[in-house]
Formats: structure tokens, sequence, C-alpha cells
């Protein structure tokens, strides 16, 4: 299993008239969340996007708890608790500044060959960069 954590500030703009974080910007934080746990790994999707793979998210879940507010300081916890093959699936948990759960989520995304416009296994040095937490 591996267990990141990034913290994010909500920003005015990531507000709604009502002060809270507006609903659809969550998936925009775990997208954020997604990428630094790959970036903490060694893995970038700019890297994977050169070697011909692209990664759209085919699913998303989300469950609002609490809400965030404007300048709150938000830790998104990702969680991969499988290595991936053709697919690769994260879980979230966003918590505010006292440690409260506000948001649960889950994404699946789908290894796409840039070429064939189909799915396809997870790149051979993606898996190995993973395995060793797995084991």
């Amino acid at each position: 299993m591996i267990v990141h954590s990034t913290r994010i500030r909500v920003r005015y703009a990531d507000t709604d008239q009502m002060g809270y974080m507006y609903y659809g910007n969550y998936a925009e934080f775990y997208e954020v969340g997604r990428v630094e746990m790959l970036r903490s790994l060694g893995l970038t999707y700019k890297s994977m996007e050169d070697s011909g793979i692209i990664m759209p998210v085919t699913e998303l879940k989300c469950k609002y708890i609490k809400p965030a507010f404007y300048d709150e300081e938000i830790t998104v916890k990702v969680i991969m608790e499988s290595i991936p093959s053709v697919r690769i699936h994260f879980k979230y948990e966003l918590s505010n500044e006292k440690d409260e759960l506000i948001n649960l989520g889950e994404t699946t995304l789908v290894f796409i060959n840039q070429k064939t416009n189909r799915p396809c296994q997870a790149p051979t040095d993606f898996l190995y960069k993973l395995k060793v937490h797995f084991n």
C-alpha cells in the first residue's frame, strides 16, 4: 500500500457564494494529490505521456462530509491499495486544519496507448517503481 499526503490551500476562486469550496473543485484536489503522490515515487504524468501512454479518469466517487472554507489548508491523503494493471485505483481522504475528515473520494484511471487509443497494461518502468511498496 502507498499513502501520500499533500496540503492545498482553498483559494477564493475555489469557493461558492456561501464561502464553501465549490463541490466540483474536489476532483481538482484529488488530481493534485494523485500527481504529487506519483511525483514522490519518481513518476510523472509528463514522462508517461512522452512515452505514449495517457491516463484518463473513468470513474469518480465523492462523498461530502463537511465543507472546506476559503483560506483553509486542506490535507489530501491519497491511498493506492494495489498494484495497477490496465486500471489504477486511488482513494482520497481530505481533512481540514482541525484534522477533521471532510471528504472521501475514489478515482479509477485507465492506461491508454495513444497510438491505438486502446487500453493497455501499465508501463513496466511504472510498475517497477511501485512494486517495492507492495512487497
